[in-house]
C-alpha cells in the first residue's frame, strides 16, 4: 500500500491526498511528529520536508513530483489534460499556486497563530510530545517553524501577503464564474493544488482533515468570512464533496494517521 509521511495541517499533504483520493487510490497516512531531527524523512528520501510518498522501495518528495509520478504510474484519472493549451494552464497554475497561496497563506496564518495561543495548540499534529505542546506559548517560532508555517515574518510581509492573496482569491472566483473547474470540463492538477493549498485560508467543513471540530470551516479572518471570496471557497467545497473521501476511508487500519517519532 502507498504510505503518505505527512503533517495533518500540512497544505503540500492535502494537496497529494486530494490527488489520491481523486485516482481512487489507498494509501496509508503516517503523521511526522515534529522533533529535532526528522531523521527519518531524510533517510527516506534525502531531505526534511513533507510530503513524502513511500510507493514500495521508491520514495518520492514534493508535491508537484509527487503528482507527475502519481499520473505516471497510476494513469487512471489523468491529472494533466493532452490538449496543449490545456496542459500548459494546467501547468502554469499549479506552479503559480505553490508558490503563491501555498506561501502566501503560511505567512496570513502564522500572523493569526501569532496571536492565539488556543489557536496554535490546535493545529499542532495528533501525536505531538506534551513537551512540544508545553513549550507552544514560550516558543512560538519555534514549534511553528517546525510545522512549516514559517517564522519571524514582519508586518509588513505579512501585509503584502495579505494583498496579494486578496487579488489572488478575487481572480479564481471570477475563472470560476461561469466554469466547474479552472482548466477543463474535468478536474486536473490545477484544480486540487489550489483547493488542497487554500486549506489554511479556511478550513474544510467536513471529515476531511483530522482538526478539532471548532475549527472546521473557519479560517483567517478577512478570508474565510469574506463574501466576496464565497464563489471559490463554494467552489472548493463542491470539489471536496465529489472527490475527497472521508478520513474513515483515506486511513488505514483507522481514521487516525499513524505516527512517527523524530529524534
Amino acid at each position: 500500500m502507498l504510505e503518505l509521511y505527512q503533517f495533518e495541517l500540512s497544505q503540500y499533504s492535502e494537496k497529494v491526498r486530494l490527488i489520491l483520493d481523486y485516482k481512487g487510490l489507498e494509501y496509508r497516512k503516517i503523521e511526522v511528529t515534529p522533533g529535532v531531527g526528522q531523521l527519518e524523512l531524510f533517510r527516506l528520501s534525502g531531505q526534511r520536508k513533507v510530503p513524502v510518498l513511500k510507493d514500495g522501495n521508491t520514495a518520492i518528495a514534493d508535491s508537484t513530483a509527487i503528482a507527475m509520478y502519481l499520473d505516471k504510474h497510476y494513469p487512471d484519472h489523468p491529472l494533466i489534460p493532452v490538449d496543449p493549451k490545456q496542459r500548459g494552464l494546467c501547468l502554469l497554475i499549479e506552479e503559480w499556486a505553490d508558490e503563491s497561496i501555498g506561501i502566501k497563506s503560511r505567512k496570513v496564518l502564522f500572523e493569526g497563530l501569532s496571536k492565539n495561543l488556543n489557536l496554535r495548540a490546535s493545529v499542532l499534529p495528533s501525536g505531538t510530545p506534551d513537551i512540544v505542546k508545553n513549550l507552544v506559548g514560550a516558543l512560538p517560532g519555534e514549534v511553528v517553524d517546525l510545522l512549516g508555517f514559517g517564522v519571524g515574518y514582519s508586518p509588513d510581509a505579512i501585509k503584502e501577503a495579505k494583498e496579494a492573496l486578496k487579488q489572488d482569491l478575487e481572480a479564481l472566483s471570477l475563472m470560476l464564474l461561469d466554469s466547474p473547474y479552472l482548466v477543463a470540463d474535468y478536474p486536473t492538477l490545477a484544480d486540487f493544488a489550489v483547493a488542497g493549498l487554500s486549506m489554511l485560508l479556511k478550513f474544510p467543513d467536513g471529515p476531511y482533515i483530522d482538526i478539532p471540530e471548532a475549527l472546521k470551516g473557519k479560517g483567517v479572518p478577512g478570508f474565510a468570512d469574506n463574501a466576496a471570496y464565497e464563489p471559490f471557497f463554494n467552489w472548493r467545497d463542491r470539489l471536496y464533496a465529489q472527490y475527497r473521501k472521508p478520513m474513515t476511508l483515506t486511513s488505514t487500519p483507522a481514521s487516525a494517521p499513524t505516527s512517527i517519532d523524530i529524534d
